[in-house]
């Protein structure tokens, strides 16, 4: 059983985009279970934003990756009955990819490089599309 949430928690995603593709990951877990998103996930206490994400693309998917700044930053709390159930406070920072072979674990179902035209094809969270049409990666 889950401990009552107390304090939002902080979690990070990187947005790498390599030969005009951008990697996506299919989440296991809830918040967006099923559906593809930006890669990422919790800071762990004494981490830096970088750190964190390069330790947790390289958990995702096996990919090797040098973190840049943060880009963008942004809620995500879900609720049930009145309770709330997820607060996370995610930052994504732009990321170049070094090395690897893709290969999804850990908290993804499947991993992929998407080009442009080819995300409209997939149950992308909404969030992550927000992000894509802002940062001018889709329409």
């Amino acid at each position: 059983m889950n401990k009552p949430l107390i304090a939002p928690r902080v979690a990070v995603g990187a947005v790498v985009i390599h030969h005009h593709k951008i990697l996506l990951v299919k989440r296991k877990n809830d918040p967006g279970k099923g559906l593809w998103a930006i890669p990422g996930g919790s800071v762990k206490l004494g981490e830096t934003l970088q750190r964190a994400v390069e330790r947790e693309i390289r958990e995702e998917t096996g990919l090797i990756i040098k973190a840049k700044d943060p880009i963008y930053t942004f809620d995500v709390i879900e609720r049930e009955n009145r309770k709330i159930r997820f607060h996370y406070v995610i930052v994504d920072l732009m990321a170049d990819f070094i090395s690897g072979k893709l290969q999804p674990s850990d908290d993804a179902l499947d991993a992929q490089w998407f080009r442009p035209r080819e995300i409209q094809d997939f149950e992308v969270s909404e969030r992550t599309k927000d992000f894509l049409r802002k940062f001018g990666f889709i329409r």
